[in-house]
């Protein structure tokens, strides 16, 4: 996979030790499900049994499973699984969890009503893309779900994860069908400049526009980033 699988375990691996609060947590971690997510799942955009891949520290999993539905995580890295896993316990909430490919996603052929991925597929490289639209689809039983939130490009070019619709609509093809794209808010566990400071070094670039400053934030300051939300379903009349 070109998901940088070694890295994102190193990060998941220095910042959560077992028994120890992380003092800087990862940047997309903000300790509760993205509330994009929430909102869909709170208009039943969710059913049947849920497969979140790249499901990271598990907050969206937790939030869906408390909702009653049966919710699989899988991730790459073991560190974010036994975190994701221990955070599941501590709400009181059943999940399973398990490190998996997302690429190949072994074993869990024609298992899944709706599937999610929040901030995976802009980690993958162009050419990982179809295997991993191939494996999701196979995951899938027949009327599936997909939700699909991935970074848009409205940040600088050269932004790492910068996704635009001519991507999207080239790599989600048969046997998925779309059915809807439209934009909404990524909540990050960054202030703006914080992810100014962190979007630059990953680009290499010194300085960059002042789209940064006009970011939404939270109450707490930590920013927003714009995402896309892309709907598809496999054929079939589903479950």
């Amino acid at each position: 996979m070109t998901v940088a699988r070694t890295n994102f375990e190193q990060a998941y691996k220095q910042t959560y030790q077992p028994g120890r609060t992380a003092e800087r947590p990862v940047p997309w971690d903000i300790g509760a499900p993205q509330p994009e997510v929430v909102a869909l799942a709170a208009a039943g955009a969710f059913r049947g049994a849920v497969l979140d891949v790249g499901c990271g520290l598990g907050e969206n999993s937790i939030a869906l499973a408390a909702r009653g539905l049966r919710v699989t995580g899988v991730d790459g890295a073991p560190s974010a699984i036994r975190e994701a896993t221990a955070r599941a316990a501590s709400h009181g909430v059943a999940v399973t969890f398990a490190v998996a490919d997302a690429v190949v996603l072994e074993g869990y052929d024609n298992q899944f009503d709706t599937i999610l991925d929040s901030g995976l597929y802009h980690c993958l490289g162009d050419e990982d893309r179809p295997a991993y639209v191939a494996a999701i689809a196979r995951a899938g039983r027949p009327g599936a779900r997909l939700h699909l939130i991935a970074f848009a490009d409205e940040l600088p070019d050269g932004t790492p994860g910068r996704i635009t619709e001519e991507q999207l609509r080239s790599h989600i093809v048969a046997p998925w069908m779309i059915d809807e794209l439209t934009r909404l808010k990524y909540k990050t566990a960054l202030t703006r400049e914080q992810l100014r400071r962190t979007i630059l070094a990953s680009s290499g670039e010194q300085d960059g526009p002042d789209v940064f400053d006009q970011l939404d934030a939270d109450e707490q300051g930590r920013a927003y980033l714009v995402a896309w939300h892309l709907v598809a379903h496999l054929p079939g009349d589903g479950a």
